[in-house]
């Protein structure tokens, strides 16, 4: 049994409250805040308890998501049912942020209202609750005079009109009303996150890609949905698949709504999709990579005649030539006595900066395109310098975007729909790579 759910924003405002019993009252919010910004680790717990009263949250998009309960009640269920309350606010407001959550708070009361009763779940099933919210969503849309994108000479149509904006799928599901005919589109979406330690001699240490499949269904109507991947994909140690080179992981686990009869001969996955987002599919590979790892850092520390300390560093990217990494970002932790700092970058879309907050070197980089390396030169005033000040350098740690890449090989042979409208849906398969934790010992 729930008391209370409230939304906060990173910085403690109150976005939402919901109080379904009455036998508390709202000044747990503050008091959740105040234990959450005192404690001194990063990650707080996820189960906290104040006077009789358990504290049970997650954080999604910058957002804390808070349930209160006095009984002696599953965390693990009340995770759940805020995962899904974070889901559906995604799926109705098209994004989870501060700035949704704000523009659409009477939308998500509702929400509260149909998904729970008295303080027990009642449903949050996305097509169960479509027949019941009335409020239609708020999007925001940046003010543009004159939108000439997609228009070429005369009047034509650009090939930009033809690609899926990076926008596209963070819209408001279709609802009840509106207009049916402009959403008649799904989005198929692999992501992985990497996890990577290389050690300084180079040598790739530890390994690990997380995957999923996500589907974002815009459909008025279909019965299902066949998704075709890899023919040479396998789960575990298993022998190869066709002819081609084995796509392999670890382990593989499916949404309950995907039938796997075509799935072990022909690597077919049949779904019977609901409006909103799912993920269908998610899948683990362990300390093995078929492809190198997407940077290497070749470091070098010097102190120069004047007594600075010097760090010159190569980036190489690994990827393909045609392909490209996006908002790589390097920080390098340096000796705490670090006063001040001077950088020689080799290109002008570059930027570093010290961070004396946390005493580390950021470097930032908007666009870099595979098989070329990037240099940086940084010198670093430090007072007393020694050998021990040398040892406060590093490791370095990458976060980055790949896009149209995946470190698995993990590819969507088809996407097959069974519509019954007359009008062909549009479809959309993308790929990127996120950076999980990718450190590189100096």
């Amino acid at each position: 049994m729930i008391l209370q759910v409230f939304l906060l924003s990173s910085k403690g405002d109150h976005l939402i409250y919901k109080d379904f019993r009455g036998e508390t009252d709202a000044s747990i919010i503050n008091i959740f805040y105040e234990k959450v910004v005192a404690l001194p680790g990063d990650q707080p717990p996820i189960v906290m308890y104040h006077d009789g009263l358990h504290l049970i949250h997650i954080r999604q998009g910058g957002l804390y998501f808070v349930a209160t309960s006095k009984s002696n009640l599953s965390p693990f269920t009340v995770i759940e049912f805020l995962n899904r309350l974070a889901a559906l606010i995604k799926d109705y407001c098209g994004a989870l942020s501060e700035k949704t959550v704000r523009m659409n708070f009477a939308l998500i009361y509702e929400l509260l209202d149909e998904m729970m009763d008295y303080g027990y779940v009642q449903t949050t099933s996305t097509d169960i609750l479509k027949n019941f919210i009335q409020t239609e969503a708020v999007t925001s849309k940046p003010f543009s005079l004159f939108d000439l994108s997609n228009v070429g000479l005369f009047g034509a149509d650009t090939q930009q009109s033809k690609v899926a904006p990076s926008t596209a799928a963070s819209r408001p599901m279709l609802t009840t009303r509106g207009d049916q005919g402009s959403k008649n589109e799904i989005f198929v979406d692999v992501i992985e996150r990497l996890t990577v330690v290389i050690g300084s001699n180079g040598t790739l240490m530890k390994s690990d890609v997380q995957g999923e499949i996500r589907v974002k269904c815009f459909l008025p109507s279909c019965s299902e949905i066949r998704i075709g991947l890899n023919e040479e994909f396998s789960v575990g140690k298993s022998q190869l698949r066709g002819y081609g080179t084995a796509v392999r992981v670890d382990e593989c686990r499916f949404n309950e709504s995907v039938r796997l009869d075509e799935f072990e001969n022909y690597r077919i996955l049949k779904i019977h999709p609901s409006h909103g987002e799912q993920t269908v599919m998610q899948y683990q590979l362990y300390d093995e990579l078929p492809l190198a790892p997407p940077f290497r850092l070749f470091p070098t520390l010097e102190r120069d005649p004047t007594g600075r300390l010097l760090i010159y560093m190569k980036l190489r990217c690994d990827l393909p030539p045609k392909s490209s990494a996006l908002n790589v970002s390097l920080n390098l932790p340096v000796p705490k006595g670090t006063l001040s700092m001077s950088q020689n970058l080799s290109s002008p879309d570059q930027s570093a900066e010290l961070q004396q907050s946390s005493k580390s070197i950021q470097w930032d980089i908007v666009r870099f395109p595979g098989g070329s390396q990037l240099s940086a030169m940084f010198k670093l005033e430090v007072p007393g310098l020694s050998s021990a000040s040398l040892l406060e350098v590093g490791p370095a740690s990458l976060s980055f975007e790949l896009p149209k890449h995946t470190c698995t090989g993990l590819q969507i042979r088809f996407l097959r729909l069974s519509v019954s409208q007359p009008a062909l849906p549009q479809r959309w398969v993308r790929y990127v790579t996120h950076s999980d934790s990718y450190t590189i010992r100096i």
